[in-house]
């Protein structure tokens, strides 16, 4: 069986200089990014590898989750993953190593919300910081990389884990 987490950065800054790309979290996006970090170690769904967009706000998603989890997965950070779409998503999972359980991409909208759909067959909304948790039976990640591959099992949402 393999597990795809797809993550939609944490909330990020508005009112910045730098161009879309280098926007930065907001106070509230890092502590939604461990919240939900620590979410998914409950769940037992433990990136064994993550690829993730370039941009800032991706990089720092990351960064708040990486030291949540007991041993931290090798991480890439990919130009061509920001905002990335289905075509893209498919091109990484035919790419991914055998030797991968759980992968985890971390990126943007729409292009997130267009793979899950693309992947699963069904829609959903993933606000900043929600996490689409997939599987699918195979054990073939190019396989994978086909429309309605997946089984939608869950959306781990930031804004549910706020107390």
């Amino acid at each position: 069986m393999r597990r795809l987490i797809l993550l939609r950065h944490a909330k990020s800054v508005w009112d910045t200089p730098d161009a879309d790309h280098g926007r930065t979290l907001s106070p509230r996006g890092e502590r939604d990014a461990g919240r939900v970090a620590d979410r998914l170690r409950n769940l037992g769904w433990v990136p064994d590898g993550v690829r993730s967009s370039d941009a800032a706000r991706t990089r720092q998603t990351w960064e708040h989750m990486a030291g949540r989890f007991d041993a931290e997965p090798p991480v890439e950070f990919q130009a061509f993953l920001y905002l990335a779409g289905p075509h893209e998503v498919s091109k990484v999972l035919a790419q991914t190593s055998a030797e991968t359980e759980t992968l985890m991409l971390i990126g943007h909208n729409p292009g997130w919300e267009d793979s899950v759909a693309y992947l699963s067959g069904e829609a959903t909304t993933l606000k900043t910081c929600s996490a689409a948790l997939l599987e699918a039976q195979r054990d073939s990640w190019p396989e994978l990389a086909e429309p309605s591959s997946w089984r939608l099992v869950d959306v781990v949402r930031a804004k549910e884990l706020r107390t």
